[in-house]
């Protein structure tokens, strides 16, 4: 068997997402070897609070044994099924457990294989749906700029992350974007009222710009995630939905992060923001990743009216070899029997407070720019110098912050400047407790070092996190 060493340098095999390939060869990445719980441990014996869950995604935490049982018994009863031909118990099943806890009318599952490829076939249904309607035009898409919605070509090109899109190509001339929600941009002197009156202008404002009779699509996230976890203000997205519905858009809310416990409830839109779209992704907590599983949601209403105006055909022509995946599917089936029988998303409700009140208490550190965040979701914004937009520093912090705190046990998510958490569902308030404490220790440590142009840790650091 390898050593932890050679494993090390075999990893630099493997092209990671957002790899460097300029530093390809090179790379010495932590190496995990088990998790339990909220924890996971490297190739060394340390052990790490694991406060991004993976990657947004474990949410029922790591280690559960009866998930490998489940997941076991489906491998040796049926392994696969193409879902072309034939159907497996597993993923009807699961696809009827999604609805009932779907909101509203979202009763129509379309299984994919991760988060990407929801957004992706997600938004090929939304063309699909208006060519069938005879509206073969209205295909433009309008997404935020600091926003995230995967890695396939249609995905990434409606992202709007500006510092992904550097050595890739992107389609331009159906998608748009506004400007991101975010009440730190808020201008001075600007009431709470006339931001939101701001925001929810800028898509009135592109979507006469580009036509009504062209826009097809609005596609946000709930809070969006990998842009810094940004909260906009209360009623955008009521908001929002109402313009769609008056330009006859549909509204696409991209849960592959918050669904699934991350905001207390299984998904968000509803439950939390007020809305109900006309699509929802999925995916993520979908089986709290232990096996890769995406989805999209779509309304009764648009099925009926696909029904009513297909004739006696309508194929929606897209799909994968591992849709509806029956070992995929037996493992959402026992993820979601875990969540709603230890009442995960009551547990994320009250913990989600408790670590709100308790990152709220790192403002104190002056480096600290703001806090953010809603339920298990947190971010910490580092700025060491105030009002200085400046990227060299703003990566430097993230990095020195993240080392400190993998060298007293806990990894973060540094995105740029940014600290970001999404523990597990199961997380209890004295994790969060040392959760708090690691990193204000390492905020403060990442400081200091700065100032006295000391070394950080060096060895064993994770690599820069990806945007997914």
């Amino acid at each position: 068997m390898s050593t932890s060493a050679e494993l090390k340098q075999q990893d630099n095999f493997f092209i990671h997402p957002w790899d460097d390939i300029v530093k390809l060869g090179n790379n010495k990445r932590t190496l995990l070897d088990r998790g339990e719980g909220v924890y996971v441990y490297d190739s060394e014996g340390n052990r790490l609070l694991d406060a991004p869950a993976g990657m947004w995604c474990v949410n029922i935490g790591h280690g559960r044994k009866e998930m490998a049982q489940a997941v076991y018994d489906q491998i040796t009863s049926l392994d696969y099924v193409s879902p072309w031909y034939m159907a497996s118990g597993p993923a009807a099943e699961f696809a009827a457990m999604i609805g009932e806890q779907s909101p509203g009318d979202l009763n129509n599952v379309f299984f994919t294989t991760c988060g990407s490829t929801a957004v992706d076939s997600a938004l090929r249904f939304v063309q699909f749906y208006n060519n069938v309607r005879g509206k073969p035009a209205k295909k433009h898409i309008i997404a935020h700029r600091g926003g995230y919605h995967g890695s396939t070509y249609l995905g990434a090109s409606v992202s709007g992350k500006q510092l992904d899109r550097k050595y890739l190509d992107f389609e331009t001339r159906l998608i748009h974007h506004i400007d991101t929600p975010h009440p730190l941009r808020k201008p001075e002197g600007m009431s709470e009222a006339e931001f939101l009156d701001a925001c929810v202008g800028n898509l009135e404002n592109m979507i006469a710009e580009v036509g009504a009779d062209l826009c097809a699509v609005f596609v946000t996230e709930p809070i969006l995630a990998s842009g810094g976890v940004i909260v906009p203000p209360e009623g955008y997205h009521r908001r929002c939905l109402e313009l769609c519905r008056k330009h006859d858009m549909l509204y696409l809310s991209d849960e592959v992060v918050t669904s699934f416990g991350r905001l207390g409830h299984c998904f968000a839109s509803e439950e939390v923001f007020g809305i109900l779209p006309d699509i929802i992704t999925t995916a993520k907590g979908l089986t709290s990743g232990y096996v890769p599983m995406g989805a999209f949601l779509v309304s009764d209403r648009l099925v009926r009216e696909i029904k009513d105006l297909g004739g006696d055909s309508a194929v929606f022509s897209n799909g994968f070899t591992y849709s509806g995946h029956p070992v995929a599917a037996a493992a959402g089936i026992k993820n979601l029997e875990i969540m709603l029988r230890e009442d995960l998303f009551a547990n994320a409700r009250d913990t989600g407070e408790y670590m709100q009140e308790q990152l709220r208490t790192l403002l104190e550190i002056p480096i600290v720019r703001d806090v953010r965040g809603k339920g298990l979701m947190g971010c910490v914004e580092c700025e060491l110098i105030q009002g200085e937009n400046d990227l060299a520093t703003d990566l430097e912090i993230g990095k020195l912050i993240d080392r400190y705190c993998q060298a007293n046990g806990l990894i973060v998510r540094p995105l740029v400047n940014m600290c970001v958490m999404s523990p597990p569902l199961t997380i209890t308030r004295e994790q969060i407790d040392e959760m708090v404490a690691i990193l204000r220790a390492g905020i403060l440590a990442a400081s200091a070092a700065i100032e006295s142009a000391e070394s950080a840790p060096q060895d064993g650091h994770r690599q820069p996190s990806p945007a997914a």
